[in-house]
């Protein structure tokens, strides 16, 4: 990481992360090696297999589609590639400030205010906070405290209770009725046979609630500890050197502007990351791979393609590196 910090762009860490993730999609499409001999893992291979062990037309039946869409595979990629598109394209979605330097005639610049504007790291808090809530649930049911909800036997999956309800929503496995207490399907379905449908569904819905609520309120706490606030954006701005043209070259000014963008921005990107995540996490993804790893990692991405830009652009206009505090 000190390397690729120094030396590179951006972080070894995020890279590690990106690559990581990048793997399991990978091996999530093409993985045909199953050694039970069942349905194989991959999404190309386990549609191989459906077509060679079902006849045509039971997979053209309305449960032979849902046969090849929800266990083939198809619904996963489907929404991973969705997602993928609306990350990039919200990620691609700005309002850009104007910025002339007082000194240097005709040099101008713009400051970008992307719709997601505290990335996707409001999720990795939520979910964080999500699975310390449900650790501490196991720690008190093994000590004998068991109010709060069961869990299943040798696992930490909470299968009862206040702890269930908080617990994630992680695929379709988790919140339609019928796939929960399937047991082709979902390994607990046994433990979930006498739940009622209005507490999975139940279930669901505090969980969206948790990640767009959760969402607004960390993408607020991480701007204003961050330096992200427009104060702090204001000050930065104004000690390059740089003002918004046709206004006074003052940080009071800039960040009464700023102030008209940057706190609906931060609800509004919270929001939409929240929901995008519980998208992902309801319809499931390709390689399993969790809502926030995909939007964690197709985010890295795309700073690492505006990390080349930038690059590029400071190199072309060396008094960039000033306002971005390069030296």
């Amino acid at each position: 990481d000190e390397v690729v910090s120094k030396w590179g762009i951006g972080s070894g860490v995020s890279l590690f992360i990106l690559a990581s993730i990048s793997q399991a999609i990978v091996i999530g499409l093409f993985n045909w090696f199953n050694p039970q001999g069942r349905m194989p893992p991959g999404v190309f291979p386990r549609l191989v297999w459906l077509f060679q062990h079902y006849p045509l037309n039971y997979l053209l039946s309305a449960n032979g589609l849902i046969t090849w869409f929800i266990d083939g595979g198809i619904l996963a990629l489907i929404t991973t590639l969705i997602i993928i598109f609306l990350v990039v394209f919200a990620e691609g979605t700005r309002v850009e400030i104007p910025l002339a330097h007082h000194l240097v005639r005709g040099a101008r610049g713009r400051f970008p205010i992307k719709l997601i504007y505290a990335s996707v790291l409001p999720m990795i808090f939520v979910r964080a906070l999500q699975a310390l809530i449900i650790s501490f649930g196991f720690m008190l049911y093994q000590n004998g405290v068991k109010f709060l909800g069961d869990y299943a036997p040798g696992t930490a999956r909470p299968i009862s209770g206040i702890m269930y309800l908080l617990s994630p929503v992680r695929s379709p496995y988790d919140w339609v009725p019928a796939f929960v207490k399937d047991p082709s399907r979902n390994p607990l379905a046994p433990y979930f046979a006498d739940m009622p449908d209005w507490m999975i569904i139940l279930h669901l819905i505090i969980d969206a609630t948790i990640l767009i609520v959760g969402g607004i309120l960390f993408a607020k706490f991480w701007v204003e500890t961050s330096g992200m606030d427009a104060k702090t954006v204001a000050n930065q701005i104004a000690r390059s050197g740089l003002q918004i043209p046709g206004f006074r070259k003052s940080p009071q000014v800039l960040e009464r502007i700023l102030n008209r963008y940057i706190p609906k921005v931060t609800i509004l990107g919270g929001a939409i990351i929240g929901l995008l995540t519980l998208i992902a996490n309801m319809l499931g993804t390709v390689g399993n791979v969790s809502g926030t790893g995909l939007l964690l990692a197709v985010s890295i991405a795309y700073s690492f393609y505006e990390d080349l830009t930038r690059e590029q652009l400071t190199e072309m206009h060396p008094m960039l590196r000033k306002f971005l505090g390069e030296e």
